[in-house]
């Protein structure tokens, strides 16, 4: 085991903040000049966030604006925050032959009672529950149990959706276009079917659409 030590003058979160720069995946390339003309520190980032200590976006979540959840919310579409704290191991490709081997990442979440409390009642009202990116996605299938019902939770989520996978909560999910090999595009195949998941990104291909973080999304239904 490795301990470091910091040593410093000041507040130590705001020391990062100055001498730090944003973690962006590793597909997103930045000189010196770009850091000093683009503020990803406001466009990497949703605008629901609240709580410190993901090392990424989640990318569905940057197609949301302010205005765009206020009209969600004139319409009667109730939305409910989770939190999971994505990790590093959101950008690392399967290696492995047989999927089933691929051991992801542990990342921090919680899932308040009253959030919880929410779900059920629109999921027993007949209401769809609609994932915002993959990460509220598993955050909701790993908080619920066998018989449907999710329940507060904090603690670590380590679940791998694959194709196989029964789902237990989500009905629909909104995510953007991911990288081939990646537990993100299992994800997709699993809840889609992987055959309707190569046509559509074919499609997408043929399209021009824009892939990755900063890319376009779909709704899964």
């Amino acid at each position: 085991m490795v301990t470091v030590k910091f040593i410093y003058k000041g507040k130590f979160e705001q020391i990062l903040y100055n001498i730090g720069k944003t973690p962006l995946p590793p597909y997103i390339k930045r000189t010196e000049k770009d850091i000093e003309t683009l503020d990803d520190r406001v466009t990497y980032q949703t605008v629901y966030a609240s709580q410190k200590g993901a090392v990424a976006a989640p990318t569905a979540g940057l197609h949301f604006t302010k205005e765009l959840l206020n009209r969600l919310n004139s319409y009667g579409i109730q939305t409910v925050s989770v939190t999971l704290h994505v990790g590093y191991g959101t950008f690392l490709p399967v290696r492995v032959s047989d999927i089933r081997e691929h051991r992801m990442h542990r990342e921090r979440f919680s899932l308040s009672k009253k959030a919880a409390a929410a779900i059920n009642e629109a999921k027993a009202k007949g209401s769809r529950i609609i994932g915002v990116g993959s990460t509220s996605v598993r955050t909701l299938e790993y908080s619920t149990d066998d018989t449907g019902q999710i329940s507060e939770k904090d603690g670590w989520c380590d679940l791998f959706i694959y194709p196989g996978y029964g789902f237990k909560m989500v009905d629909a999910m909104i995510t953007n276009f991911h990288l081939p090999k990646s537990t993100l595009l299992m994800l997709v195949s699993a809840f889609a079917g992987r055959d309707t998941i190569m046509k559509v990104y074919q499609e997408a291909v043929r399209e021009q659409y824009r892939f990755y973080s900063y890319g376009d999304a779909m709704l899964i239904v």
